[in-house]
């Protein structure tokens, strides 16, 4: 019960018994209707009794109401327990996936997450009202009008015992072959929906490099598999209603004939036929409704194991019993690497494999290597964004598989890759690094960001707004400004993930200044692909492979490292190398 999602319905467990007992009272004086229908005709037509004919006339009228009443009494308490338990179990499945690791949105991916909270809950909300509206109320008004039925004339009857198992076989046969379908549909949505984010999210580098056509047939070609499915799936769902309406129009034929005979020989009355023919079209009706909501919840059901396996994986980082308090300490290093492995799960090789080296407060230590060389797999081991496969990774000489991780990554800032900002405004943004900064703490950690001139320039200045993502800014000033964030926080270890590669070479030499210049002395990483941004760092680490190639200043790995020589003289003496060439 830890994980089924069915907890979040005690909440509205008054909504789930409300709803479906109006629906029940409702259905009730429903079944009234053809018995005052008979009355109307074997007693005021037959006798032309007009003023009883406008009672039982009233009478119906106040059934309707009533009925009306009830029935959206019910809608609203069953939609107020679906809504809420949507909305509480969409909250749920949110949080959780926040506290996932790095490792377990890696495995889940983000197109499964979006799916399992919108799509799939928004199946599980809508089955949920159905089956709380007509789960009772259907097999009710059935049973009911069967019995009726032989209340009135038992002979007549016996069409109602052999119609109504003859239609719930066409139903569940339907229903049988269709159900499992409905799944692989939603399967195949998820691959369409997949594909959908994949090019939305990339669709700059699609149209670099002239892949529209390509993507676009790879899209027709998965959209064409999923209404394929849907087409699949509904042709067989489609013989339901056909199905069902020639079984129930040959047994009103059979009834009317019979009825006929049986209203000659004064068996019963033509009040009764319409009666009987009136709960015949009630069970037709109804019978039609709950194979439908059968259906519905089938997929409701195949989409809450869906969300229910995500809330089901741990995919959060394991936290220590007994965390272990790491404060700054000058005779230890702020960050030390001992022979570090590790291996992404699923992954064949190591990202990184037996890399050691350490970095003191106020030390800057720049990492460079080659595309896929573990760069930035490095720096995510420091707020434990990752666990190491082998070795240890020590924050203030302790292992931060010991340490609480959000106390660990709040002595850590971070600027990752790609800079992402969020809608609201600069103050908004730069608060996510310290919400208790005031203006001038503001200020100055954009003035060593490079990104006070930026700011200065906005109507509004710190509180100039922000688009989601900061697409209203240059891909310079995001930077800047996500630098600025972290630089808010005043953290003791302070990593650049490839942070100022959109910035020219005197913006990123004047922020390489300003970080030396910043009073609480951090240990600051600085992972570039660009020789320019990490040669006047301290020590400099270079990887190749995964693996620590050297580890030097600048002129050291120039006079003894190959890898780091190449790299460098690829991007600083072209014309040398080309005059050499030549």
């Amino acid at each position: 019960m830890e994980h089924s999602i069915w907890r979040y319905l005690k909440a509205y467990r008054t909504d789930c018994v409300l709803g479906p007992l109006c629906k029940l009272i409702e259905a009730t004086l429903e079944l009234f209707v053809p018995v005052v229908m008979a009355s109307i005709i074997d007693q005021g037509v037959r006798m032309s009794d007009t003023p009883y004919v406008l009672r039982m006339c009233g009478v119906l009228v106040l059934l309707g109401a009533a009925g009306l009443g009830f029935s959206v009494a019910g809608q609203f308490f069953s939609a107020r327990a679906a809504v809420g338990f949507s909305g509480k179990l969409r909250s749920a499945l949110f949080a959780h996936v926040q506290s996932f690791s790095y490792a377990a949105m890696d495995a889940q991916g983000a197109p499964t997450l979006i799916t399992r909270m919108t799509s799939d809950i928004n199946q599980v909300q809508s089955g949920l009202n159905m089956a709380l509206r007509l789960f009772l109320r259907s097999p009710f008004v059935v049973l009911g009008s069967v019995l009726a039925a032989f209340l009135i004339d038992v002979r007549s009857a016996v069409i109602f015992a052999v119609v109504v198992p003859l239609i719930s076989l066409v139903i569940a046969g339907v229903l049988w072959w269709t159900m499992p379908r409905y799944k692989n549909v939603q399967a195949a949505l998820d691959k369409v929906l997949g594909l959908t984010r994949e090019n939305l999210t990339g669709v700059r580098v699609i149209r670099a490099f002239g892949q529209e056509d390509a993507q676009v047939e790879q899209f027709a070609v998965r959209n064409e598999d999923l209404t394929n499915r849907h087409l699949r799936v509904g042709a067989v769902s489609t013989l339901m209603n056909p199905g069902t309406y020639v079984l129930l129009n040959l047994a009103a034929v059979v009834l009317i004939q019979q009825g006929a005979w049986r209203v000659d020989g004064g068996a019963i009355t033509q009040g009764q036929l319409v009666a009987l023919l009136g709960y015949m079209t009630q069970i037709s009706v109804e019978l039609i409704k709950l194979a439908n909501t059968i259906i519905l919840s089938s997929k409701a059901l195949a989409c809450a194991a869906r969300v229910e396996s995500v809330l089901k994986v741990d995919g959060a980082m394991p936290a220590p019993a007994a965390p272990q308090a790491a404060p700054a300490r000058p005779d230890v290093p702020a960050v030390e690497f001992r022979k570090v492995s590790i291996t992404y799960p699923g992954g064949g090789d190591d990202a990184l494999s037996d890399v050691t080296f350490t970095a003191r407060a106020g030390e800057t230590v720049g990492i460079i290597g080659g595309t896929g060389s573990g760069k930035s797999t490095l720096v995510n081991l420091i707020p434990r964004f990752y666990d190491v496969t082998g070795g240890e990774v020590l924050v203030n000489g302790v292992d931060v598989r010991r340490q609480d991780p959000e106390t660990l990554r709040a002595g850590i800032g971070i600027v990752p890759q790609k800079a992402l900002l969020f809608k609201g405004t600069i103050r908004d943004n730069l608060h996510w690094g310290n919400p208790e900064a005031d203006d001038a703490q503001l200020w100055a950690a954009l003035e060593s960001a490079q990104a006070a001139e930026v700011v200065r320039g906005k109507p509004g200045e710190l509180d100039a707004p922000v688009e989601q993502s900061g697409r209203n800014l240059s891909g310079g000033q995001r930077q800047r400004l996500t630098i600025a964030r972290a630089l808010v926080r005043r953290p003791g270890i302070l990593i650049l993930d490839d942070s100022a590669s959109a910035l020219d070479y005197a913006t990123d030499a004047a922020l390489r200044g300003a970080l030396r210049r910043l009073d609480w002395k951090p240990a600051v990483f600085i992972v570039s692909q660009r020789a320019a941004s990490v040669m006047h760092a301290d020590r400099i680490l270079v990887l190749e492979d995964g693996r620590a190639a050297d580890m030097g200043t600048h002129e050291e790995l120039l006079a003894r490292c190959d890898v780091y020589r190449e790299i460098y003289e690829s991007q600083f003496e072209p014309s040398r190398k080309g005059g050499e060439g030549a």
